[in-house]
């Protein structure tokens, strides 16, 4: 009778076991199944991303070659404007070599004892009182003084460049 005992013991407890087995085995395939369909969902939306990503990417590479297109246009542009800096360069170093030759012209007219005009006294004038005064005499010094040269040095000036100009060409 022990043995039968015994062989209904394990009987029962391999049921018990069993059940509490298959719980488990009812969890984990849940389990299994919200994993598996969480992974669906990432495939879903990785592909969706990677559609964008592509889109982005076709846009960035249109960006990029219309940008170096313009660039291209722009060249002959950045090109020119070099060498205006040079011309400009060149010009002011022409227009500064003529004006010192002309200050240097003058001054050796003025220093000459029979020049009537440098044994003449200097006459100052009173300062202006308001700006616009001080403006208008200074204006008038530069461009209008016949003594000092007047408008004579930028006739030099604008001949020099002009024959700069046609160099050039």
């Amino acid at each position: 009778m022990i043995y039968q005992i015994s062989v209904a013991l394990i009987a029962v407890a391999f049921a018990v076991l069993v059940f509490f087995l298959i719980r488990t085995l009812k969890s984990a395939q849940s389990s299994l199944d919200n994993v598996s369909q969480t992974l669906q969902e990432v495939q879903k939306t990785i592909d969706e991303l990677s559609y964008e990503v592509k889109q982005t990417v076709r846009h960035a590479n249109d960006i990029t070659a219309d940008v170096q297109n313009k660039m291209k246009k722009i060249d002959p542009v950045m090109e020119s404007v070099q060498n205006l800096g040079e011309v400009l360069n060149e010009v002011t170093a022409a227009a500064k070599q003529v004006s010192s030759t002309m200050i240097a012209k003058f001054q050796t007219k003025r220093s000459n004892p029979q020049d009537e005009k440098a044994s003449e006294p200097i006459q100052v004038q009173a300062a202006p009182a308001t700006k616009t005064d001080r403006t208008l005499q200074s204006y008038d010094a530069t461009y209008n003084d016949a003594a000092n040269g007047g408008k004579k040095w930028l006739k030099y000036v604008d001949l020099a460049a002009n024959l700069w100009q046609r160099a050039r060409k």
